[in-house]
């Protein structure tokens, strides 16, 4: 890494520090020097994510005065950590956080299972259900009596077609948000929209600030497009967004784009309240950065008591900061590629505009069906259905991990379909490597960081229940085990999706 792309102050390090549990030594142990503490517990915090890679860290003299501490022991501290490869320095530029290049990144390998292989390994690398039936067999019926009329045209609807436009919009106004058919772009799924908007803003070599950890095939796609991804750290737990962190990072690195997923986040499943939405937006319009707001997972509240914030797009009511990415891909089914953008009339003609050089639209039967969705009911239905069938299925993988995995440590969310699971100190690719072997895909956390970060994590989503819960469980014990043992060798990190 060149440079730094956000700074830690050495109160705020100070206090991560301190956050940080000692584990009790066993007998004949001895704690280890000062220095070294220091230096171990700077390494965890990059390796969990909580402090970003490439993030300047405070001068030596400042962080000894903020810990109390010699400043040789600071200064011996971060010698070690260069040693090691997770600090860099520069005269002049400071020190900056840093993974050994010999860490394996979570930037290839995010094909799905074979098919092959769908009967002997438990995937959990995709965060998606089964297709909510009859209502799937319905819609695209239903679509398939509204297809004649579209049929004896060209076909092609860059900005989706005009009805399911009308009914996106209306759908928003009646969530309190007023909005225009001319403010709606239907895209192929969110991915097809997130990646048109990066090209539209981004461009190659442009900062895009992205929360830490976030949803690995965004960030993919933004590695992808050439963009230089600047992380902000995540609260603990299921606390969300740190706003001061937020507008520091905006303000200094004055990325173009900023990416959240603001409800029942992938993977951690925080949900935003409505103070962090509207200083989220206060701190974007006010670094004049475009902040898009992944809706994907809004729907998906695993309780009846949940209160839903209001839309992010409802504290832009000049519309001029905010854009919004919805999907029916994990409310209602992965296999249903729609998706659209809700963003101001100028920026939807430039994003239609673009279109052209791209996919040219989305496809007219899909958006049909969707349309059948949204205008019978059926969607509501169906929607009702996935949640019980996913509130079922995290109380019984829960369960599972609980009883086979007690040191793991994770607080389960009231909403999305993902665990957030810290492996008791265990290599989460380490993990995902033994898993392979014994039967269990599973993503480590690193895919969901940039450069490395989140190294004692997995995510783990609630697609399975019941015996299969119970077997996942443990088998990812057995895979454990393998790490435990060292029966697990370096490399590459293994190949799982990631949805």
């Amino acid at each position: 890494m060149a440079q730094w792309t956000s700074a830690v102050g050495a109160g705020q390090l100070a206090r991560l520090l301190g956050s940080q549990q000692d584990r009790p030594a066993g007998p004949g142990t001895r704690r280890p020097p000062a220095y070294r503490a220091l230096a171990d517990g700077i390494r965890l915090l990059v390796l969990e994510g909580r402090v970003p890679v490439a993030a300047r860290l405070p001068a030596e003299r400042e962080l000894a005065l903020a810990l109390t501490v010699s400043r040789t022991t600071v200064a011996a501290a971060y010698e070690a950590l260069r040693a090691e490869g997770f600090l860099e320095s520069r005269r002049g530029a400071g020190s900056w956080t840093a993974v050994p290049a010999g860490n394996p990144l979570p930037a290839r390998g995010l094909e799905p299972l074979p098919p092959e292989a769908l009967g002997s390994v438990i995937d959990l690398g995709c965060a998606a259900l089964p297709a909510p039936e009859p209502w799937l067999t319905r819609a695209v019926q239903g679509a398939l009596e509204e297809l004649p009329p579209y049929a004896h045209t060209h076909g092609d609807y860059p900005a989706g077609l005009p009805a399911l436009r009308t009914m996106i919009a209306e759908r928003y106004t009646a969530r309190g948000i007023p909005t225009m058919p001319e403010q709606i772009m239907v895209t192929t799924g969110a991915m097809g929209a997130i990646d048109a908007i990066c090209h539209l803003f981004g461009g190659r070599g442009e900062r895009i600030a992205v929360e830490s950890p976030s949803y690995a095939n965004i960030l993919q796609l933004m590695r992808e497009a050439g963009a230089r991804l600047v992380p902000v750290a995540m609260a603990e737990g299921l606390a969300g967004w740190d706003v001061d962190r937020w507008r520091q990072v905006l303000r200094e690195a004055a990325p173009r784009i900023a990416y959240v997923v603001a409800d029942f986040h992938n993977p951690t499943g925080a949900l935003a309240d409505d103070d962090q939405r509207r200083r989220l937006v206060d701190a974007a319009r006010a670094a004049g950065t475009v902040l898009v707001a992944d809706e994907t997972m809004s729907e998906l509240r695993l309780d009846d008591d949940v209160e839903k914030p209001r839309p992010v797009c409802a504290f832009d009511p000049a519309g001029s900061t905010v854009v919004t990415v919805g999907s029916a891909s994990k409310a209602f089914w992965a296999g249903m590629r729609i998706g659209w953008v809700r963003a101001a009339p100028d920026v939807v003609r430039s994003l239609v505009a673009a279109r052209a050089y791209a996919d040219m639209g989305t496809p007219v039967l899909e958006q049909l069906a969707v349309n059948w969705l949204f205008s019978t009911g059926g969607w509501e239905q169906a929607v009702t259905v996935r949640r019980a069938q996913a509130r079922q299925n995290c109380d019984e993988l829960v369960a599972a991990v609980r009883r086979e995995l007690p040191d793991w440590e994770f607080e389960v969310p009231r909403g999305g379909l993902t665990l957030w699971v810290r492996t008791g100190g265990l290599s989460g690719s380490r993990l995902a490597e033994a898993g392979e072997r014994v039967g269990v895909r599973v993503p480590s956390g690193p895919r969901f960081g940039v450069d490395g970060a989140f190294e004692g994590y997995v995510r783990l989503p609630f697609t399975v229940g019941g015996a299969v819960a119970e077997e996942a469980a443990a088998r990812l014990a057995a895979a454990a085990r393998l790490v435990e043992k060292g029966g697990v060798g370096g490399g590459e990190a293994p190949r799982t999706f990631v949805a």
